[in-house]
């Protein structure tokens, strides 16, 4: 498969899901004159190095779910109603991150795209939530990604960029976790510039059971950009996200309140 999933504590109800670090392909129709640049500003870089230094340092593991394929072959976050779609960059990406067309458009191709990897991969994590379910009685997904320092041309909203960005759902966003988050990372932000959060299809809006955060780490705090080694920093907001882990809230209701916004 083109994914692990690393074993946790079988008390940890914490899946960290790294789905954007590889910048591994397969033969999926893109053009090979433009795929180099399009990984070194699409990939999250080193949020795998990031969530497994992260495991290193905490008591009570989590389990880790990474994609090992390039969100350049199918991307496991983008659903065919995404809105990222209008830009060419759904679940398999027509374009590139300053419009360039990326690949041909082949419906029979996707298909199998889709059929080979992302079902495969969705289905995978949603058992991985069962698991965590059944076994602790609540499920916290915590999505690790980067961001680049300067907008890029196919973001579609603009807004602050601080050096992190919590992305939250409202139903599944807990005050508790926010209040997690914040007190694990100095400077954060709510929903900018992304939003939103991985939540499997059959849990989404349905169990208040399964949390989910995502965390957007700005990159100049840790890697060079675009595409470049990573810098001391990735130590910092390895501990970060350990803080983070080890201080998960336990169960509470994942609808009931408007947590505040703004810089912290």
């Amino acid at each position: 498969m083109a994914f692990d999933v690393l074993p946790g504590d079988p008390a940890s109800p914490v899946i960290l899901h790294v789905p954007h670090a590889s910048r591994d392909l397969v033969d999926s129709g893109l053009s090979p004159d433009i795929v180099g640049e399009e990984l070194d500003h699409l990939t999250d870089a080193y949020t795998d190095v990031i969530a497994l230094e992260a495991v290193d340092l905490v008591q009570r593991k989590p389990w880790v779910f990474i994609n090992r394929l390039s969100r350049l072959v199918v991307d496991p976050e983008r659903f065919t109603d995404d809105e990222m779609v209008t830009v060419g960059m759904g679940p398999v990406y027509t374009h590139g991150h300053t419009g360039r067309r990326l690949r041909a458009d082949d419906p029979v191709r996707d298909a199998a795209l889709l059929h080979d990897h992302f079902q495969p991969y969705a289905s995978a994590m949603t058992r991985l939530v069962d698991e965590r379910l059944a076994a602790t009685g609540q499920a916290c997904v915590i999505d690790v990604h980067s961001y680049p320092t300067v907008r890029l041309p196919y973001e579609l909203h603009g807004g602050p960029r601080p050096p992190v960005c919590l992305g939250t759902d409202d139903f599944h966003t807990p005050p508790a976790l926010i209040g997690a988050a914040r007190a694990a990372f100095p400077q954060t932000a709510l929903d900018t510039p992304f939003a939103g959060c991985y939540v499997p299809l059959k849990h989404y809006h349905h169990d208040p059971a399964v949390h989910a955060l995502m965390i957007e780490i700005r990159r100049d705090q840790y890697m060079t950009e675009p595409g470049g080694p990573p810098t001391p920093g990735i130590a910092t907001i390895a501990a970060a996200l350990a803080r983070l882990v080890e201080t998960v809230p336990g169960r509470v209701p994942a609808g009931g309140g408007d947590p505040a916004t703004g810089m912290t």
